[in-house]
């Protein structure tokens, strides 16, 4: 079985819409865009290099679309996306001429893809898809960049659909510039109790 991982960079307040540029996505009327531009550094960049090698991709419809008309042409950043195969969740797309890409219609698709051999997934962006697989219990590691300042309204990684969940840390680094990067693990149900007793 395949493990899917949802890789994000969000702010305190959880929004994770349009980190990388000003136009990225203005859905919603967001001004934001390119928020997470004045934090990078070399333990940044180091984490990127990492996270940006050779794996195979699980992106919704409008991620898909963002990353179809840039990273082709930019294979020199992230040469591994073009690589890579690209699964992608869509009701209204089935073809695309980005190479290694092929199209998922529902979540018993994505059930199907996990069970199957192969690497690891990755999901980048995709905030509905995100909340559709917390929804149905189909992520197994969160690796999140959590960036020091707060929006107040954008796309949330949290917005609803979460199922109640207990994660386990398995790494953290704080950089210089103050993101904090955690990688969780997913680890059964919540546990309650009375604190102190």
């Amino acid at each position: 079985m395949r493990k899917i991982t949802v890789l994000s960079m969000i702010t305190l307040d959880g929004v994770m819409q349009a980190p990388g540029g000003p136009d990225e996505d203005r859905s919603g009327g967001f001004e934001y865009g390119g928020w997470t531009a004045s934090y990078g550094d070399e333990v940044f960049g180091k984490v990127i290099e990492e996270e940006l090698k050779p794996a195979e991709y699980l992106l919704g419809r409008k991620t898909f679309e963002i990353f179809e008309s840039y990273w082709p042409q930019h294979a020199d950043f992230w040469p591994g996306i073009n690589d890579g195969a690209k699964y992608i969740l869509s009701e209204t797309r089935d073809k695309s001429d980005w190479k290694n890409t092929s199209f998922l219609k529902s979540v018993a698709d994505i059930e199907k893809l996990k069970n199957t051999d192969g690497g690891d997934i990755q999901v980048w962006g995709s905030s509905e898809l995100i909340q559709l697989l917390l929804k149905n219990d189909l992520v197994d590691e969160l690796r999140l960049k959590i960036y020091p300042l707060t929006l107040g309204k954008g796309k949330k990684l949290f917005e609803n659909g979460a199922i109640p969940a207990a994660l386990a840390l398995t790494e953290s680094i704080v950089t210089p510039s103050g993101v904090i990067i955690v990688s969780y693990k997913r680890a059964g149900d919540v546990k309650t109790g009375n604190v102190g007793a």
